[in-house]
């Protein structure tokens, strides 16, 4: 039996439902592992100009997961689209460009020129980066998150994704929000608010004080949030935080996540999507479950029972 892996988010037909996260997946890539076997890439997140990001130390290693505080550090707009599309406008996958701004004229405008470029498939709305200093997270209101996807749906009539964030009371209503205004599907989660100290200086390790935590540590924080919004929603969920193999996909994609992305699991080992993908198809194979989409969801509330699929 040969598995239907193939899902739908929005207007997109990914191949299979693993993507590589926004900022942990480039071209460096491309030598280790073969980047055209996945459903997609995200494009690590642009702003409209350039933007110096955070000061160092910018990444701390902590017990199941790892510091970052990047800041969003990036060239802008005309650098992505004269240089970094240069190699992504050779992959055979859908390309899902993402983006940050300032306030929603600045998500606005970006969405307008990359919905101009032939290969920008999809735009991911990053509406939750946690490190930017002196700034709020668009994602921790739902009114400001309803305003910045409205702008957005204006400009492009790409699938587009709202990445959202943990770091909130109610994940539901920021959702909520995103759908109401327009949003495809939602990305759940981006990182959680942490920070890590040196004893010795008696200071914080990164430069910014606090950053983002990822890795295996966030995953059962991530898989209640999928899990609690599923039926909260109509649209697609797409997974993320601490996916590091196969079995912590089906998790994801049982508690409701349609589709998942692999972020700190790069870093860690370069293969990760391309066996994430094999173990899925192995688990489906084992189950005879003949379609992924079946799977969606399928998570029974009585510990140690399953759903007949």
């Amino acid at each position: 039996m040969k598995p239907g892996l193939e899902v739908k988010i929005g207007k997109l037909r990914l191949k299979n439902p693993v993507m590589a996260a926004s900022g942990t997946f480039g071209e460096e890539y491309k030598d280790l592992v073969d980047i055209n076997s996945l459903g997609a890439v995200v494009a690590k997140t642009i702003t409209l100009k350039p933007y110096s990001g955070n000061p160092p130390p910018r990444l701390a290693e902590t017990p199941s997961g790892m510091l970052n505080s990047i800041g969003l550090e990036n060239k802008g707009l005309d650098d992505f689209l004269k240089n970094k599309m240069k190699f992504l406008k050779t992959l055979k996958i859908p390309v899902i460009a993402s983006i940050a701004g300032e306030d929603e004229s600045e998500f606005k405008e970006l969405a307008k020129h990359l919905s101009k470029v032939k290969r920008v498939d999809a735009i991911e709305v990053n509406l939750s980066c946690p490190n930017i200093k002196g700034r709020g997270m668009i994602a921790q209101d739902a009114k400001a998150t309803y305003r910045v996807i409205t702008a957005v749906r204006k400009a492009t009539s790409l699938t587009m994704i709202a990445k959202l964030s943990p770091n909130v009371t109610d994940i539901n209503q920021i959702a909520k929000s995103a759908e109401v205004a327009g949003a495809d599907a939602v990305t759940l989660i981006n990182t959680i608010l942490g920070m890590a100290v040196d004893i010795d200086t008696k200071s914080p390790v990164l430069g910014n004080v606090t950053g983002g935590l990822s890795g295996p540590a966030i995953r059962p924080i991530a898989l209640r949030m999928v899990w609690e919004t599923r039926n909260k929603i109509k649209i697609p969920i797409i997974g993320a935080g601490g996916i590091m193999d196969y079995k912590d996909a089906i998790e994801f994609i049982l508690c409701g996540a349609k589709a998942i992305q692999v972020g700190t699991a790069n870093f860690v080992n370069p293969k990760a999507t391309t066996e994430i993908i094999d173990g899925i198809k192995r688990y489906l194979v084992r189950n005879k479950i003949r379609d992924i989409n079946r799977l969606v969801g399928t998570l029974n509330a009585t510990p140690g029972v399953g759903k007949v699929i």
